[in-house]
């Protein structure tokens, strides 16, 4: 039997895969989709494909028998295979011709159901048809031999045929020399030479070669006692061991069997939790377990309780830094600074925004670190209590508060970035930049084209008195002054009107922002806590193997997933 290593993984596989249908009827789970019979039975048993070429008379039939020791295939010293013939199981032998270049011959032999065999007409068969229908194999061939009888191993047909394959195909090839019985054995290693240089002109690799009799490997196959000698001459056990080698290592079925080994897996997955949803109603650890987590949940009630009153101080927060970003709005906008603006670029309002951001996320920061310490010390005590409880209820020794230290410390941090980042992304939602923007474009509008009038002004009254004009400078330059000191007063007063605007609009959004913060605030709170549940992770395992030791079917599903990985290994 080729590739017995395969196939007993094949078949290891199959049992496990039983064992696991029979385990999800007793625990009634639903696992068909994962491992229907049909499925299961068309995608593991499909049998290897072997294919072999070579021309008219150059023993294909031959070598098929030799490596199954039977009278598979007609042999004849006249060419017996006229149609492509393909080989598969049959619980009784019969013949369907298909097409006539093509005829499925069905044969009661148990080798045919893990081996189906294609031999062709020959690579030089005249017969329409022939060469066009064998590429259809190809695909999906598991392993295609190239045979050349040792009388002319340079048939053109043949090698012109194996020089016109893809790279890929390739890899499944290798090349058999037949019927070396008739020649003298200090020849075979010089074909074999040409084999190899013939090989790499016509292809650019060398496959593996085989010099082999088959006549010798059926005599010695059906010889009784097995004819050792016969056997050794014939050359077939290298032949055989590369097959059983090909077999066992074949990427493709390896592949196909670890797909269903995973499909295996995944139903094992579903039975676990069917379990573990059946042995939480009867443990008492299990409720004793569920028992602690409420208690998690009631201590974030009370924060969430409580949670109003952090609001007023965080909108107390945005209040104090709202006035604080319009006083400095203020100072942006003075006289000197707007002149600068008009030639520089204003940048007044990305800049408000960021100061204003970057202090009230600060400000939100500093409230949840405080809330988080006054939430991670509550935790703390809770648990110092819930260690004695653990002791006295199951028996299992929990570390105390200081062992669980990293991770509060850890829910802690996350608490207030996620509050930081949820305050800056508030501010963008209330969208406050945008009023200042416009007001901020309209003013500097206004001022450049004031400030323009009385350049103006002031160029035409240089140029009047450079040439001499009277009384005109005077006016000119009264007037520069003037639209100076009207530039002068709307600075001031639109100052004054923008900032007030800008104040009342932040005051305005104060509400928002805390309603907005309130949904975050109790996921940050309910993310805090579910970090602390996590330090339970102790209670949990001892609660899986109590579950462990009660439920007799776990200790089946332990099998089969051990079993499961075995295999994994050996593939």
């Amino acid at each position: 039997m080729f590739g017995e290593r395969y196939f007993a993984t094949r078949e290891r596989l199959m049992e496990v895969i039983r064992g696991v249908v029979d385990l999800g009827e007793q625990t009634q789970s639903s696992i068909g989709q994962h491992l229907a019979a049909d499925a299961v039975r068309n995608g593991l048993t499909t049998p290897f494909l072997f294919v072999v070429f070579g021309e008219v008379n150059a023993g294909k039939s031959t070598l098929f028998n030799g490596l199954f020791g039977s009278e598979l295939c007609k042999v004849n010293v006249l060419p017996e295979t006229e149609r492509v013939m393909y080989y598969l199981h049959g619980e009784a032998s019969r013949d369907l011709e298909i097409s006539p270049t093509l005829e499925e011959c069905h044969r009661p032999h148990e080798f045919l159901k893990d081996f189906n065999l294609v031999d062709t007409p020959g690579t030089n068969s005249v017969a329409r048809g022939h060469l066009s229908l064998t590429d259809r194999f190809l695909p999906v061939a598991d392993l295609i031999l190239f045979v050349f009888p040792i009388s002319n191993p340079w048939g053109a047909s043949t090698w012109d045929f194996l020089g016109r394959l893809p790279e890929e195909t390739l890899k499944r090839v290798a090349l058999v020399i037949q019927q070396i019985d008739q020649r003298d054995p200090a020849d075979v290693p010089v074909i074999l030479g040409h084999m190899r240089d013939l090989s790499i002109k016509r292809t650019g690799l060398v496959p593996p070669i085989f010099a082999v009799s088959g006549k010798l490997a059926v005599e010695a196959k059906k010889s009784e006692p097995f004819a050792r000698d016969g056997w050794t001459k014939s050359g077939f056990q290298e032949l055989e061991d590369f097959i059983s080698r090909s077999v066992c290592q074949s990427s493709q079925r390896l592949k196909l069997l670890d797909a269903w080994r995973q499909h295996a897996a995944d139903a094992l997955r579903t039975i676990e939790d069917r379990m573990e949803e059946t042995a939480r109603n009867v443990d008492r650890c299990a409720r004793f377990l569920a028992e602690v987590e409420r208690e998690i949940d009631g201590l974030r009630n009370q924060f969430v309780i409580r949670l109003p009153r952090h609001l007023t101080g965080v909108a107390e927060v945005f209040q104090t830094e709202a006035v604080w970003v319009a006083k400095r709005l203020n100072r942006k906008l003075g006289p000197l600074k707007s002149l600068l603006h008009l030639f520089l670029g204003d940048k007044s309002g990305s800049e408000i925004e960021a100061w204003f951001v970057e202090r009230l996320q600060t400000a939100v920061e500093n409230v949840a670190e405080k809330d988080a310490t006054e939430t991670a010390s509550i935790c703390e005590s809770h648990w110092n209590h819930l260690v004695l409880r653990v002791k006295a209820e199951m028996g299992v020794s929990l570390p105390d508060a200081s062992g669980i230290q990293p991770e509060l410390d850890h829910a802690r941090k996350r608490f207030v970035r996620r509050l930081g980042r949820t305050s800056s992304m508030g501010i963008g939602n209330l969208k406050v930049r945008h009023g200042l923007d416009v007001a901020l474009r309209q003013r500097n509008t206004a001022l450049k084209t004031l400030v323009a009038a009385s350049l103006l002004g002031l160029s035409t009254a240089g140029t009047c008195g450079f040439f001499l004009i009277p009384w005109v400078p005077w006016i000119c330059l009264g007037a520069s002054l003037a639209i100076m000191g009207i530039a002068l007063v709307y600075a001031l007063l639109s100052r004054l009107e923008i900032v007030k605007s800008f104040r009342e609009r932040l005051l305005d959004a104060c509400g928002s922002f805390a309603n907005a913060l309130r949904g975050d605030y109790e996921e940050a709170l309910r993310v805090l806590f579910q970090d602390y549940a996590g330090c339970l992770k102790e209670i949990r395992r001892h609660v899986a193997n109590e579950r462990l030791a009660l439920e007799p079917r776990q200790q089946r599903w332990n099998e089969l997933f051990l079993a499961l990985k075995a295999i994994e290994q050996d593939l």
